[in-house]
């Protein structure tokens, strides 16, 4: 059996005052817990790990594992970089605190080759024996991993078991499931998650699950029993709130969307900054339409 799969949550890093607040994570972590998220990731972009120091980096994976002790959910926790030797220390961490997985953004920034990527990888699997998901989202890093990479990633090196596929390229999916039939495939884009379980996938690393995830869960669920009837019913009902969740930058609205829902502090830190008052008015109305906020409060 594979050993990540449905609905999982990229976690937002709540701040107060300008430091890691772990009441508010802590909450957080539990209102995923009784809605039924089978996986937790800390420190993702939705995290954003970017302007973490380290120290609070582990704190966040310290504490994410603490919280989700027993209850069965899973921690994978971010540990990429576009320092090799940094992925390699934070993944180290992240296994000696005892975390399920490990999450691994492609170097940004770096834009390696292909051996390159090999190589940064080779590193990482060599030097910590965890579960690994490769990352795979050019649009943040500058850099598309190729599906032959990846086949040779994952054939030379059994800890990695999965990938998450934020391309945006159904054809990019279907490719990496056609040549690595042993790679789960998840997906990073909301959007995306019932077409790309449709052609194989097994699950998805979501932002949305953040404000919605019991109605995550049951599309992905739906979509594993290939009831796509009932799983295509609640992809259509909640996509609205999927897209303006994007209208800014990730982690920005469903910060904010958190915030007006009591479930974070909606503070961001620099170089990300507040909404924009017009698209904050458009996401508090999104929130209201799926019946999530009532006017009043809006």
């Amino acid at each position: 059996m594979p050993l990540f799969t449905g609905s999982m949550t990229a976690l937002t890093t709540p701040f107060k005052n300008g430091q890691f607040h772990v009441p508010t994570y802590e909450q957080q972590i539990q209102f995923q817990i009784a809605n039924g998220t089978q996986a937790i990731v800390p420190v993702g972009t939705t995290g954003e790990s970017p302007t973490l120091s380290h120290e609070e980096h582990r704190l966040v994976i310290e504490t994410a594992v603490r919280v989700a002790k027993g209850t069965g959910v899973k921690v994978i926790a971010g540990t990429g970089s576009n320092s090799t030797q940094e992925a390699v220390e934070l993944t180290q961490h992240a296994k000696r605190v005892g975390a399920d997985g490990a999450l691994i953004v492609n170097p940004y920034y770096n834009k390696p080759t292909q051996e390159g990527l090999y190589r940064h990888f080779q590193a990482i699997t060599q030097a910590a024996d965890i579960p690994i998901i490769l990352y795979n989202i050019p649009g943040r890093t500058g850099i598309t991993m190729t599906v032959p990479t990846v086949a040779r990633l994952a054939r030379d090196f059994k800890s990695i078991v999965a990938i998450k596929e934020a391309t945006g390229s159904l054809d990019q999916a279907s490719e990496t499931l056609a040549t690595v039939p042993g790679l789960t495939l998840l997906s990073g884009d909301d959007s995306l998650t019932l077409p790309l379980m449709a052609v194989g996938g097994s699950g998805v690393i979501s932002v949305a699950s953040n404000i919605i995830p019991k109605q995550i869960r049951q599309m992905v669920d739906a979509a594993a029993q290939n009831n796509f009837a009932a799983a295509r019913e609640i992809h259509l009902r909640i996509f609205p709130l999927i897209k303006n969740l994007f209208i800014e930058t990730n982690p920005i609205p469903v910060k904010i969307a958190m915030h007006l829902l009591g479930r974070d502090t909606g503070e961001l830190r620099l170089p990300l900054c507040d909404m924009s008052p017009q698209n904050k008015l458009i996401l508090r109305q999104t929130l209201v339409n799926a019946g999530l906020l009532n006017d009043s409060a809006a």
